[in-house]
């Protein structure tokens, strides 16, 4: 976490762009040269005003902070740091489809458990699966009726 007078508890999770460049480069420990090259080549790129100034967040800091780190003391090139800032976004990405991908095979196995699938006679006399609140495809003169099966437990 950023702190500090008036940082008022900005963390490197905070998206809010509040930080003109100079206050940016003071918190990360380098120049605001080197923020506007870092921003031209894409390793960081701040928020705008509608004048056009960059304003940083709390996680741009954090970010700039670790492109020095990698620069400095891993000696990595800035190609190199920005394959590493886009494979960690990767990551990221994948890691949210994959906790999407865990909630949907919840739903769907809640869907198949017993007591929880609907049955149905189609329209040509077969037994057919249906949603909870789906009404199967009905034949025009047809009945309405419908039956629910319950298996005992």
């Amino acid at each position: 976490m950023i702190t500090g007078p008036g940082s008022a508890g900005f963390g490197p999770e905070d998206d809010t762009p509040v930080f003109v460049i100079s206050v940016a480069a003071q918190l990360a420990g380098m120049h605001a040269q080197t923020l506007r090259q870092y921003d031209r080549i894409g390793l960081v790129s701040p928020s705008r005003t509608r004048g056009g100034g960059r304003r940083y967040s709390g996680r741009d800091v954090a970010r700039l902070r670790e492109v020095q780190r990698l620069s400095q003391e891993e000696g990595v090139s800035l190609a190199g740091i920005q394959r590493i800032l886009d494979l960690e976004n990767q990551v990221t990405a994948l890691r949210l489809r994959v906790a999407e991908l865990r909630t949907e095979v919840e739903r769907a196995r809640a869907r198949t458990e017993p007591g929880s699938r609907i049955f149905a006679a189609g329209t040509g006399g077969d037994i057919i699966s249906v949603r909870p609140g789906q009404r199967p495809p009905r034949l025009i003169g047809s009945t309405q009726a419908l039956v629910v099966w319950r298996p005992m437990r």
